[in-house]
């Protein structure tokens, strides 16, 4: 990508007046002298000071460095030429940083003869000399910058600085003195602050620049006699000023780390780099005073604060650092005492880990341990004559150093700062290199450390990142054949991964190397030999390429996006010329290539393909045919119309992205653009709407930039041929664009969708900016195609109630030729400014958004102010017009006076409504809100240039009325907001009778808005003589208005009227204070603007006040945004004391919180209301790169109030906790504090769990809430249905190393809680923490990487947590099990697993705890379940574990009283002897399934039972509690016995699958039907992988025989159960679809399909409660119908039953049925389509036949987007002579399918001879269900009532059907079907269509009366929904008629 160049500003020299004059004299030189070149200097000089233009002033310093490098000494007096030397180093000084001109001055100073530099350093030295001296600090940061200028690229300068070290070495001390003394005073002013550090860091780095150039010179000075005690105090000063910076903690870390660095420099300038260096630097690492001997002894004082005790840690930090970058690790040379110093960082750096609690703070030792691993490469890759053993042997793999630094790894790779990962995996491959260097190993020696490296990095979850980065980084220096010799599977499980987006990146990197690596070692082995000739590149295919088809065709879309934008273009990079062969391979595919249901298939696939390729330049191009001739053009139309939304943008990005924007549009293209656009324009889901536009744009970038090539081709070619090529090019393109505008402008008409609106109106605007809707002649004028309906439509756009749909329908009016907007003529633009004043008083709030939309069209309109006036004159409004323009004013200030006047009418009327309001809330929410002005104000204020104001003086009195009208609104309002209660609120008229009321109401909400809950609970008591009735939430008021209209109010409508109201006033507020330029006062300078200081205080001060006292959440959410707005400009504003606000309101408003009590103001319910808002907005202003002093501060104040006092009964401290730990959670969450709030985690996680030891519920409740957010604050969001996934999950060790502070706070309270679980007493005594403890701690999970190296054993808390599992309390069992499992090591799993099923007893005891038994079964089936999911190998042999088990079998057998533990033991059993029983013997598997099955067989599960409900009442009473369980412990035990092959040899010739299906337990019976179901699923998915369909229908029928089938039919006749009747039928009708015959029969009575059908009919009328049930029976019904109309129609049609199915189907297919619902009934008619909807036999008859295609045709218009896909599978049913060619087949998105869907509808009714009754039936469609047309119209007053009743009851609304399009689509084949009408088939029916004629001609009518008789001059705006109504009505109506007029 090609970036602008930064143009750099150059700016004048401005000297002293009496500078320029002294200069100007001494470059006057007298007539004695007689060098001509030295007086041409001279003149030249003495021109430059004269001149102010900067270029010239440049030019002229350059001339006059020419003219001094030209001097020759012999000609030259030195004394002559002093002057212009002078000259020159004065403005070189003098210049500002990085202006041009001092580059040049230092260009001609260095650029002076040999002869001339000594004089031309004096001159600089005595320059530089006196800005040394200068007193004026402010002058501090110049010459600062001056000398980092002298040694950038200067070497004049430097010698300058090396003259003058000491003074610059003062100076510099000086400076960082000052900066040091100013940081003091700037606390709360952050930008001021931040402005310090950056010239606090300047000078540091200047310093460390002038010791490093002066190296040679500094030893010599210290070495010399004289002199040296100057240099040595200037370094000693520098030296105290960096310690002063390291020890200050409110410096931020850069300016602390480069301070470090430049400490050693310092020491190494000072003392040389010998061994002394090292020694000293020990020393300061360590922190200890012992070897300070080594150092000078006028340094010695100042090391002394660097290694004082209880100095801050990060001093070693920054130390380190410096050891690192400061010193030479590639010496020859390392003596003993480097070699300390090298091992000495990484041991400090590793003890910071456990205190680090910063994330900066962990970045930078992230970075340093990188660079040490450097050093330690640096050390080792340098030859030297006698290496040391020491430092080898450290740097090996499995040395303690090389470990612990690996464990720091394993522990970061995860850390959610980027750059830590990047260190940690830059560290894993410097520690592997070093490995290889120390052990003296070269690459083709095997490496047994590398070797076990790898297998446990491979061995590790893939959802954590940080293993990717590291198996990169051996494919980097091992190759790719070092992974797939071990785990050849690589590829293929990369791929699966693809399909998660957090995974994705990392996986497709890894991906990237590993076949990159992979392709140059198959070549090099081919270049050597040693491969086959010609084959490594069919192998490399077959190992990367063939796994990457597979994927694409099979799996699901969703797992394949991210293929296509990280992995696909990679691997095309890599290898081009594989594209060829992924095409021949997809191609020849054929059927095989479908892929199963929901993926896309090999057309799909091929569409990846292509389309990456051509995106990367790699598909061929255009003059090579369309792609190069390798996909026909059918295949890419049907993929154009594909049903899967991926497969349609794969197809159009494949035309769209090309690799060059000014490649051609070839006709083709356009040809299949115009087949893709019109059924694709109504695109619901938003990311396929926006990648469409994505592509159409760049597709029409590409016809821009094509045809801009080609015209300039054009008036440059002389070939006639060629011109007239180029000629007819444009003239299609012109053709394409006109169609495509015309296309896009007839989508919007009224009843468009809103997905077609959005992309259209996308679509059109992006036209509008390309190439623009002129109507003038030009290359394309497509805005002739524009029509004034057209812009109409646009217009009416406005009116939508979509935010989007407004936006764009504006920008595009504004775009559209003016001519037919029709804003021109005065009468429109009065009629839309009228109608837009008018919705600005709407009580819908969507209106108000429209009128400010229309507002923001007519303030462009120069007639606007006298529209204005002339709509004031007519309300009688005293309205005067601020002073108007010349005609001939720019547009800007147009605009300006438009928007003034508007805002002074919408002020004025405003004003006039407060006044209202303030008389009566009531009449001002049912009429004329006050909200809608507001925002219209607002908005045009916000489209406004508010910074480059012309009209000040009336914009400030605006603006003064504006914040004084914002007040009143809200002092209206506050009474309602600010209530406890303020949702069913409603305050009666103060004028009225209910006056009385709403002070009653006012008086009883005060008490409650204080905290006396937390004393006493207050009732409120009714008073006497009130009426029950009018505590009625709908109250209604009349109210005199414009002629005694009446109102009818709502609660609801108040409470929208009131914070609507804060809303606006809200943001109007933090508008103009965000916006408007700041009046104000600096030094002595005075900046004008719109508002002053005082007014934004106030407007700060109210925002407090609505915030901390306001109740309802709307209200104080909106004050925060617009609070926002305003601490955002105070931090930025250039007045000192709104700067420091935000310090001081944040530390008033927590000394308010600290002093809380009882009686306070402030909220303590509402999870505090709006403090936590408060703070955070406070808090959030503080820059980022800040040292956060405001956010320390605070959470320091607020962890020490939420920690529990000492005094429980101190409600002043109860109230102060809430809040804080209100405020806390609200910090957690807040992600602009980002990494900064990470190191307070563990205070609040300690403040939470400390919480719920409170005896107050509302400590405990907010406790709660606070740790909740802390566990989404550590894990993360879930990122999946399962609440315990390890995505949500950290290692134990991760966890620790992150929060430190919390192990030895869990392990303490652990053992605190785990005291109180064990009760010999058998009393429940629960610890208020052990459930938050045992949460925490079930969040981690051990890795397989996991060491004994780390600081925190994880150890000490297993005792703990095992003893845990002892609790009375149920779920504390189940917590502990799961907690118990990070805590263990996966090799110690097999022996804690035996030591624990040692401690169970081993035969029955009297005294058996069972609690205890039940607790330590579950900590071993939880970690039989980890070791199962993460070891994968069996244990070891001798474990004993099998033995121990079989001897403790009586707790499975009825000798164990409690059933629960007997259902535990079973669990355990079930997971040894289930499908992975890979952790025992096979012998001992064999032997535990033996006697398993006779534990089950013994059981009561399959004991002789009596009828079902007898049954299970006394099977219950006898098991007693937790009976279910067990029930189903046994259940699961005989599911798996009898589905699955080991099982079956032990238990041959037994019903055991029969026998569970008639357990009297419903649980039971849904629990087998629910293994039946996955054993189905199982099945479907072997059936598709494998070939041999045949013997795989024999393998899986074996577990079912004729006798449970008999089971499963009497079950699905005879259960009770709603969800296990519908599990028997989804089983049957699952069978029945892999063609297993049904044997139906209750009892012994063999039932006839008929009968049955007509049970399950009767099922579906009688199950609309479950509709699970209705889905089932109705599907099952329908297959059963379809085999009966294939195998005994006569029957069948001689019952009424295929109309009762019929009328089923067609009941269950509108809006009201839920989408599982519908989506059976389309699965139904799909699979109904061949038999029945298009048999050419039409055997359920014409009438039943066209209701089910009205339902299919229905179900393709439906809003769930999944139930038109669904229902578009008929598509592939129906006869191939009935469809389109292009779509015959082949799957289609439902828009192309409802059109192929009616064209095929007509085709049939010819096939059938029915074509007149069927063209008479589709014309009553046409006119919908609307058949009561002068009924309706009457209803409109009424449905108008409704509708201002209920402001947000949209009713049933569907947003992807357009009725207007499918009007017109049905018409259009309805005119089609006529035509093929002969005459002769015209004359049946005749009264029937005269009938219908009469009723249409009659609602065409009536529809168009109603829209006459609508209200207002634009009825599209007033009442745009009856409008809409009105219109569509009127179209069908008309379309109608149409037809019935061409069958007459």
């Amino acid at each position: 990508m090609v970036t602008k160049k930064k143009k750099t500003a150059i700016e004048a020299l401005v000297l002293d007046k009496d500078a320029v004059q002294k200069l100007k004299a001494s470059l006057c030189l007298d007539g004695s002298v007689s060098d001509e070149e030295v007086r041409q200097i001279a003149v030249t000089l003495k021109a430059f000071l004269e001149m102010t233009e900067p270029v010239q002033q440049i030019q002229l310093v350059k001339k006059a460095g020419a003219h001094l490098e030209e001097l020759r000494e012999e000609k030259v007096d030195v004394s002559l030429i002093r002057p212009s030397l002078h000259t020159l180093a004065l403005v070189f000084v003098s210049l500002q940083a990085k202006n041009p001109l001092r580059r040049v001055c230092a260009s001609a100073l260095n650029s002076v003869a040999s002869w001339l530099q000594e004089a031309t350093v004096d001159c600089l030295s005595a320059c530089l000399s006196e800005c040394l001296l200068t007193p004026d600090s402010d002058q501090h940061p110049h010459i600062t910058d001056t000398i980092a200028a002298c040694l950038d690229g200067f070497p004049l300068g430097e010698r300058c600085i090396q003259r003058l070290l000491p003074e610059v070495l003062h100076f510099l001390e000086k400076a960082l003195s000052g900066f040091i003394q100013q940081n003091s005073g700037l606390i709360g002013r952050h930008i001021a602050q931040a402005q310090l550090m950056h010239l606090c860091l300047t000078a540091v780095k200047t310093s460390m620049l002038v010791l490093q150039r002066s190296q040679d010179a500094t030893s010599a000075a210290l070495q010399a006699v004289e002199g040296s005690c100057r240099l040595q105090s200037s370094l000693g000063s520098l030296l105290d000023r960096y310690v002063d910076i390291l020890t200050n903690e409110e410096f931020i870390q850069t300016v602390q780390s480069t301070a470090g660095m430049a400490s050693v420099l310092l020491l190494r300038s000072a003392m040389g780099p010998g061994e002394d260096l090292a020694t000293v630097v020990c020393m300061l690492l360590r922190g200890s005073g012992k070897g300070t001997d080594a150092a000078p002894c006028w340094l010695r004082p100042c090391l002394a604060g660097l290694s004082a005790e209880g100095r801050p840690l990060g001093i070693s930090l920054y130390l380190c650092h410096g050891a690192l970058a400061m010193l030479n690790w590639r010496r020859a040379t390392l003596g003993p005492r480097w070699e300390e110093l090298l091992l000495l960082v990484p041991h400090t750096l590793l003890l910071l880990d456990t205190s680090i609690k910063e994330s900066s703070t962990a970045m930078l030792v992230a970075r340093v341990l990188t660079l040490w691993s450097s050093a330690a490469l640096d050390c080792l890759q340098v030859e030297r004559p006698s290496p040391s053993p020491t430092l080898y042997q450290s740097l090996q793999g499995g040395s303690a150093l090389h470990e612990a630094l690996l464990e720091r790894v394993y522990s970061h790779w995860e850390h959610p700062l980027d750059g830590v990962r990047h260190q940690s995996r830059a560290l894993f491959k410097d520690l592997i290199v070093a490995h290889r260097h120390a052990s003296a190993l070269n690459l083709a020696q095997p490496d047994p450390y590398i070797t076990t490296l790898t297998h446990g990095l491979l061995g590790l979850e893939w959802h954590m990142r940080g293993k990717y980065g590291s198996l990169g980084c051996l494919v980097e220096l091992l190759g790719a054949h070092h992974l797939l010799a071990i785990q050849p599977q690589l590829p293929s499980q990369l791929l699966g991964l693809m399909g998660d987006q957090n995974m994705a990146p990392y996986a497709s990197d890894l991906l990237e190397r590993l076949f990159v690596s992979h392709k140059g070692q198959l070549a090099e082995e081919e270049e050597a030999g040693v491969g086959g000739p010609g084959g490594w590149m069919e192998l490399w295919h077959q190992t990367w390429v063939t796994p990457l088809l597979q994927v694409l065709c099979r799996a699901r879309l969703d797992q394949t996006t991210y293929i296509l934008d990280y992995f696909l273009p990679k691997l095309l990079r890599c290898s081009p010329s594989s594209l060829t062969h992924m095409v021949q391979a997809l191609q020849s595919m054929g059927p095989r290539g479908a892929g199963p249901p929901g993926s896309r298939g090999a057309v799909g696939a091929l569409m990846t393909c292509l389309r990456a390729a051509r995106a990367q330049g790699v598909a061929p191009s255009l003059e090579e045919g369309l792609f190069g001739g390798l996909v026909p053009l059918s295949l890419l139309r049907q993929a154009l119309v594909h049903k899967h939304d991926q497969v349609r943008m794969d197809a159009l990005g494949l035309l769209c992205e090309t690799h060059r924007r000014t490649e051609g549009v070839s006709p083709q293209e356009m040809e299949l653009l115009r087949h893709f656009l019109p059924p694709n324009v109504n695109c619901q889901p938003p990311g396929v709407r926006q990648l469409t536009v994505s592509l159409l744009k760049r597709l029409l970038c590409r016809v821009k930039d094509s045809s801009t090539l080609l015209q300039k081709r054009m008036t440059q070619e002389r070939n006639q041929e060629q011109r007239d090529r180029d000629t007819l090019t444009l003239a299609t393109y012109k053709e394409f664009l006109c169609w495509m505008c015309e296309t896009l402008l007839e989508v919007l008409v009224s009843g468009a969708s809103f997905p077609s609106c959005l992309t259209a109106l996308h679509l059109l605007v992006l036209l509008g900016q390309l190439f623009s809707f002129s109507t003038e002649p030009d290359v394309f004028a497509i805005g002739s195609k524009v029509t004034f309906a057209h812009a109409q439509n646009v217009l009416y756009c406005v009116a939508s109630n979509f935010l989007e749909v407004k936006q764009l329908a504006s920008v595009l009016l504004r775009q559209l030729p003016p001519s037919t907007v029709g804003l021109q003529d005065p009468e429109r633009l009065s009629h839309v400014l009228c109608a837009a004043l008018e919705l600005s008083t709407s009580t819908k709030p969507y209106d108000s958004v429209t009128a400010a939309h229309l507002l923001d069209l007519l303030v462009h309109q120069p007639t606007l102010p006298a529209a204005l006036l002339a709509y004031a004159q007519a309300q009688g409004l005293p309205f005067q017009l601020p002073l108007q323009p010349a005609s001939q004013a720019s547009e800007a200030l147009m605009l300006e006076h438009n928007s003034l006047a508007v805002v002074l009418l919408l002020l004025q009327r405003l004003q006039q409504e407060v006044v209202s309001a303030e008389s009566s809330l009531l009449q001002a929410a049912a009429s004329r809100p006050l909200y809608g002005r507001a925002h219209c104000i607002t908005a045009v204020l916000q489209r406004l240039p508010l910074g480059s104001l012309t009209l000040t003086e009336q914009w400030r009195s605006v603006v003064s009325k504006l914040i004084a009208v914002c007040y009143r609104m809200s002092d209206i309002v506050s009474p309602v907001v600010q209530s406890s209660s303020p949702e069913g609120l409603i305050p009666m008229d103060t004028d009225s009778d209910a006056s009385a009321g709403l002070q009653r109401i006012l008086q009883e909400i005060q008490p409650r808005d204080t905290n006396d809950f937390f004393t006493s609970a207050r009732e409120l008591e009714p008073q006497a003589g009130d009426d029950p009735d009018q505590h009625d939430k709908t109250k209604e008021t009349k109210g005199v208005c414009d002629g005694g209209e009446g109102y009818r109010v709502t609660a609801q409508m108040v409470l929208v009227c009131c914070w609507r109201s804060m809303k606006e006033v809200a943001m109007m507020l933090g508008e103009l204070c965000q916006s408007l330029p700041l009046q104000y006062n600096h030094v002595d300078e005075a900046h004008t603007g719109l508002v002053t200081e005082e007014q934004v205080e106030g407007v700060g001060l109210y925002f407090r006040q609505q915030l901390l006292q306001s109740r309802h959440r709307g209200a104080f959410e909106l004050a925060y945004v617009g609070f926002v707005r305003l601490t955002e400009m105070l931090c930025r504003s250039g007045s000192q004391s709104l700067q420091k606000l935000p310090s001081r309101w944040l530390r008033e408003v927590l000394q308010e919180v600290k002093s809380s009590d009882p009686s306070s103001k402030l909220c303590a319910t509402r999870r505090s209301a709006g403090i936590p808002f408060y703070i955070q907005a406070l808090l959030s202003s503080e820059p980022k790169a800040s040292s956060c002093s405001l956010l320390r501060m605070t959470m320091r104040e607020l962890t020490s109030l939420a920690a529990p006092s000492a005094d429980q009964d101190d409600k002043n401290s109860t109230v102060s906790q809430v809040h804080a730990l209100n405020i806390l959670r609200a910090l957690y969450r807040d992600t602009r504090l980002g990494e900064n709030i990470i190191p307070f985690v563990s205070e609040g996680m300690q403040a939470a769990v400390l919480g719920f030891t409170s005896p107050i519920w509302a400590v405990r409740n907010s406790s709660t809430l606070l740790f909740s957010t802390l566990i989404t604050r550590i894990f993360g969001v879930k990122k999946g249905k399962d609440e315990h996934s390890k995505k949500n999950r950290m290692t134990g060790r991760e966890f620790f190393t992150r929060f430190p502070a919390l192990y030895p706070f869990l392990l303490s309270q652990l053992q605190e809680a785990a005291v109180t679980v064990d009760s010999a007493s058998g009393v429940v005594k629960l610890h208020p923490s052990l459930f938050l403890l045992l949460l925490v701690l079930g969040r981690l999970y051990p890795s397989p990487m996991d060491g004994s190296s780390s600081p925190m054993a994880l150890a000490p808390f297993m005792p703990f947590i095992i003893r845990c599992g002892r609790s009375a309390v149920y779920w504390t069992r189940e917590m502990a099990a799961r907690a118990l499992v990070p805590f263990v090591l996966v090799t110690q799993i097999p022996a804690t697993i035996q030591t624990l099923l040692q401690d169970l007893p081993s035969e029955p005891r009297t005294k058996s705890q069972q609690n205890h038994i039940h607790g330590t079964l579950l900590q071993v089936l939880f970690l039989l379940h980890s070791y199962q999911a993460e070891a994968h190998r069996p244990l070891q042999t001798g474990s004993g574990i099998g033995h121990t088990l079989r001897q403790r079998m009586w707790l499975a057998s009825r000798q164990n009283c409690c059933v629960v533990t007997r259902g535990a033991y079973l669990d355990v059993l079930q997971c040894l002897c289930g499908p992975l029983a890979i952790l025992l013997p096979d012998s001992e598997v064999l032997e535990l399934r033996r006697e398993t099955l006779a534990v089950l067989a013994a059981s009561e599960l399959l004991g002789p039972c009596g009828p079902p409900t007898d049954a299970t009442a006394s099977l219950l009473s006898s098991l007693g509690p937790g009976a279910v369980q067990y029930l189903l412990s046994l259940t699961r035990v005989a599911l798996s016995a009898s589905l699955e092959g080991p099982w079956r040899p032990l238990w041959a010739g037994n019903r055991l699958l029969e026998s569970v299906l008639r357990g009297p337990l419903y649980e039971v019976r849904e629990l087998v039907l629910d293994g039946l179901l996955e054993k189905l699923d199982e099945e479907e998915v072997e059936e598709q992988q494998q070939e041999e369909e045949e013997e795989l229908a024999q393998e899986r029928r074996s577990w079912l025989d004729k006798s449970t089938l008999f089971t499963l039919s009497s079950l699905a006749l005879n259960e009770t159960h709603h969800q296990c009747l519908a599990k028997s039928l989804r089983v049957l009708c699952r069978l029945s679809s892999h063609g297993e015959e049904i044997p139906w029969r209750d009892g012994d009575q063999q039932l006839s399909h008929i009968h049955v059908l007509s049970r399950l009919l009767s099922l579906v009328q009688s199950s609309a409660h479950s509709v699970e049930l209705l889905c089932d029976a109705l599907t099952l019904a329908s297959r059963l119908l379809v085999q009966l109309v294939t195998s005994d129609p006569q029957t069948l049609c001689a019952s009424d039953l295929p109309t009762l199915w019929g009328r089923l189907v067609c009941g269950c297919c509108g809006d009201d049925h839920p989408a599982e619902v519908k989506l059976a009934v389309a699965e139904v008619l799909v699979n109904s389509t061949t038999p029945l909807l298009a048999s050419p036999t039409l055997p359920l008859g014409l009438s039943t036949t066209l209701s089910l295609w009205r339902s299919l045709l229905t179900l393709l218009q439906d809003e769930d987007q999944e139930v038109r896909d669904s229902a578009s599978d008929f598509i592939s049913h129906v006869a191939p002579h009935l469809l389109h060619s292009d779509v015959a087949g082949v799957s289609v998105s439902p828009s192309v399918a409802l059109d192929q869907g009616v064209g095929a509808l007509c085709a049939l009714l010819v096939v059938w001879g029915q074509e007149r009754a069927g063209l008479l039936t589709l014309a009553e469609w046409l006119l919908g269900d609307e058949e009561r047309t002068r009924e309706t119209a009457s209803e409109i007053p009424s449905s108008l009532d409704e509708e201002d009743e209920f402001l947000f009851e949209k009713g049933e609304l569907n947003l992807w059907a357009e009725p207007v399009q499918w009007a017109r689509l049905l018409h259009r084949h309805l005119i089609a079907l006529t035509a093929t009408l002969g005459t002769e088939s015209r004359g049946p029916g005749k009264d029937r269509l005269r009938t219908l004629r009469i009723q249409v001609q009659a609602l065409t009518l009536d529809a168009e009366q109603a829209l006459e008789a609508l209200p207002g001059p634009l009825p599209q705006f007033s009442c745009a929904v009856e409008h809409a109504r009105l219109v569509l009505r009127q179209a069908r109506a008309t379309l109608a008629l149409d037809v019935l007029e061409r069958l007459m």
